[in-house]
């Protein structure tokens, strides 16, 4: 690092001060806190992803966002060049810039970093980085702090996108580097392109007027809700009712993570829309729950992320089947595999395995969810929470665009033919770099379509078994270490064991713990075959990791 970045650095970072006394840690989420106190956070972390950009020759995202967070919050997170989340590698240094005391403490960091990493500031490729926001009132000032980390590294320019949904901006990241084009406008052809496509080819046999083309969509008054709004009029085959796009106040009473939590209606709803197919979309757009609501009242049937899931690996499944029935395509057999967390409801697991599905459990966060789908051919995770997407490898669609090609010449039309071009619209469809409300949905709704169902039906696939969720307040979290994707405790000695014990008195009994990434707290988790027992199997559990914790 030469004495003119230098200066250019400690000047800059000299006009963004830390808030004293606050300390912050990058996860899955990014940075997340009160809007107030981000300015120095986000111009750091514009310093980062102009790093990131020059170690990698590629394009980076930077979006602001604090999704399902109250609108006085903000965040900020790195879109790496495949359009997944930031490496887990530079994670450790994240934490180490966003919380260094001072400007000199910083470049220290820095030069200690850029030297360790031989990331080449001179004679090397630009920074380029793509910045975007959500409608959160703090994300102007902020994407100006970003701005300014982008530029003070030498030759760093900031693409300022605008107001946009997280997945769209991870899309933008993915498709650049991927030489393809990546404007908003692009966005939403390949979508409606690809949903089109799905409904022309839906089979008439399956037609049903049980699938109403009517659905009412909660927008979390958020940025999901006003594209959304925007894009409805492109739909062919769908009437979209959007609620909550920008009257309200942001999550307040609404979106994804609202509902999924408290099984109410959101603000906007009630009993004139019981029976009507209904989705929720988070603040920022990256999850989707559906529901319907119960007749005079303002509980709801939901159909959650572990029910989306479901139905997306019954379809493609379905489509690989059809494949396979033909001798010319059994050269090659496609892996598909489902990647779920120890928080995935135990009934909807059975379910998965029941279908003959490899069903997989990862520890908690997108990060390594994503991770593992990246192993199988089509690769599906989905949390409850209604955040997950799928994954086509770049060998598998290369294939299937051959077979499609060959299909096309000579028997166009045919179920096989139907099937190769499904599988590679879902392909465009979805949004490959993260979870996408919006293309979720579309996904979600043209497959309903396919097989013929209401969302009655769609809910019936299985019944979920009861679950009760707790947090103990513990005096230090790092106290507890699991293993198995977080579903056995290995420290402290001894708890397992009596966990164990509990789950040993109940029908159907399933509990973990793990600990909280962001609080001292640890989070207990239960399932039973009634209510009433999932509650007492956690309160016991509770009890359990007090004894064990509180030190």
């Amino acid at each position: 690092m030469n004495q003119q970045q230098r200066s250019a650095l400690l000047h800059s970072s000299s006009l963004f001060p830390p808030p004293p006394g606050v300390k912050l840690s990058y996860g899955t989420a990014g940075f997340r806190a009160d809007a107030s106190l981000l300015e120095s956070t986000v111009f750091r972390v514009g310093i980062l992803a102009a790093l990131r950009s020059i170690q990698t020759g590629s394009v980076i995202g930077l979006m602001i966002t604090a999704s399902h967070n109250q609108v006085s919050d903000n965040g900020v997170k790195i879109a790496d060049p495949s359009g997944g989340m930031l490496t887990q590698l530079w994670e450790p240094f994240a934490d180490a810039i966003a919380n260094a005391p001072d400007p000199n403490s910083l470049l220290q960091l820095l030069d200690d970093f850029v030297k360790k990493e031989n990331i080449t500031l001179e004679g090397g490729p630009a920074a380029r980085v793509l910045l975007g926001r959500d409608t959160r009132p703090s994300g102007a000032s902020l994407v100006e702090a970003a701005k300014q980390g982008i530029t003070c590294i030498t030759g760093g320019t900031a693409i300022d996108v605008g107001v946009l949904t997280t997945p769209q901006l991870h899309w933008m990241v993915r498709a650049k580097n991927k030489g393809v084009e990546a404007s908003e406008h692009h966005y939403y052809d390949q979508i409606v392109t690809s949903f089109s496509y799905l409904m022309d080819n839906i089979p008439r046999e399956n037609s049903s007027k049980d699938v109403n083309d009517k659905l009412i969509v909660d927008g979390a008054d958020g940025v999901g809700g006003e594209k959304l709004e925007k894009l409805k009029s492109s739909l062919k085959y769908l009437s979209i009712d959007v609620r909550n796009y920008g009257d309200g106040v942001l999550n307040e009473g609404v979106g994804a993570d609202y509902v999924q939590k408290e099984k109410v209606v959101p603000r906007g709803f009630g009993p004139s829309d019981a029976g009507i197919r209904c989705a929720s979309l988070d603040g920022d757009a990256d999850r989707l729950v559906y529901f319907s609501v119960l007749s005079n009242s303002n509980k709801i049937d939901l159909v959650d992320g572990d029910k989306i899931l479901s139905l997306f690996a019954l379809f493609l499944k379905e489509q690989l089947r059809i494949l396979d029935d033909k001798a010319n395509t059994s050269s090659y057999k496609a892996s598909l595999g489902v990647v779920q967390t120890a928080y995935a409801n135990g009934a909807s697991t059975e379910y998965l395995k029941q279908l003959g599905l490899e069903v997989v459990l990862t520890p908690t966060g997108v990060k390594y969810l994503h991770e593992k789908a990246a192993e199988y051919d089509i690769g599906i995770y989905f949390e409850a929470n209604g955040h997950g997407t799928i994954l086509f490898s770049e060998t598998f669609l290369s294939w299937l665009e051959n077979i499609n090609n060959e299909l096309s010449s000579t028997s166009k039309g045919s179920d096989q033919h139907k099937a190769a071009s499904n599988l590679l619209a879902v392909s465009k469809l979805i949004n490959q770099a993260v979870g996408d409300a919006l293309s979720g949905l579309l996904l979600v709704e043209a497959i309903l379509q396919h097989m013929g169902w209401s969302i009655q039906k769609w809910n019936e696939l299985y019944q979920d078994l009861p679950s009760r969720q707790l947090k103990v307040k513990v005096v230090d979290r790092t106290a507890v270490i699991t293993g198995n994707a977080e579903t056995v405790v290995v420290s402290p000695v001894g708890i397992q064991e009596a966990i164990d014990a509990e789950i040993a008195k109940y029908t159907k009994g399933r509990c973990f713990v793990r600990p909280s990434g962001t609080e001292d707290v640890v989070r207990v988790y239960a399932e039973a075959s009634t209510q009433e027992a999932a509650d007492s199997l956690a309160h016991s559990v509770m009890v359990i990791v007090h004894q064990f914790l509180w030190f």
